[in-house]
């Protein structure tokens, strides 16, 4: 057994976004293209309405990241949400997680996936997501299986000019 040690920075937190938030959690959104799809603020207010997990991590009072989820039956028109809608009762779907690049690789994602668990854990046996594997996002389809999600589908979008792997998390 392998067991990783990660060193996270002391002064993070985890806190709920609220609307003075959202224009940094959308620079954040749109510098992270590809990999994300792009959202206007509109999008990201009906998000605070709609989601049972919108978050940010804030580290030395900066925004640095933030995670969007929900369960199923919202009004939301996502073709993955909607797959995930055909496919389980009960689930805690990823919209988007995006960390900034410069704070890559310091254990940011697994913190947040972990307060996700966390949260989700009395309200659903799973959490869903969908990666880009065309264009392949290979560092986030790495992060995700070695976070322990498995792929249980794939599925094209955007009138085929993406595809992207459906991952479950079991809790």
């Amino acid at each position: 057994m392998i067991f990783y040690c990660l060193i996270l920075p002391v002064n993070f937190t985890i806190i709920n976004a609220t609307t003075n938030h959202l224009p940094t959690i959308r620079n954040l959104n749109e510098a992270a293209l590809p990999a994300v799809s792009s959202v206007t603020l509109d999008n990201l207010e009906h998000f605070l309405r709609i989601s049972d997990y919108f978050r940010i991590l804030k580290f030395e009072d900066n925004i640095t990241g933030f995670l969007i989820a929900l369960i199923p039956g919202k009004p939301y028109n996502s073709m993955n949400y909607k797959w995930f809608e055909k496919e389980y009762k009960s689930f805690m779907y990823v919209d988007r997680i995006v960390i900034a690049p410069q704070f890559h690789g310091n254990g940011f994602g697994r913190t947040f996936y972990d307060d996700l668990s966390d949260y989700s854990i009395d309200k659903t046996s799973r959490i869903t997501c969908e990666v880009n594997i065309r264009p392949m996002n290979e560092g986030s389809i790495i992060f995700h299986k070695k976070y322990g999600f498995k792929e249980v589908g794939t599925q094209k979008t955007e009138d085929g000019n993406k595809e992207v792997s459906l991952m479950v998390f079991d809790l």
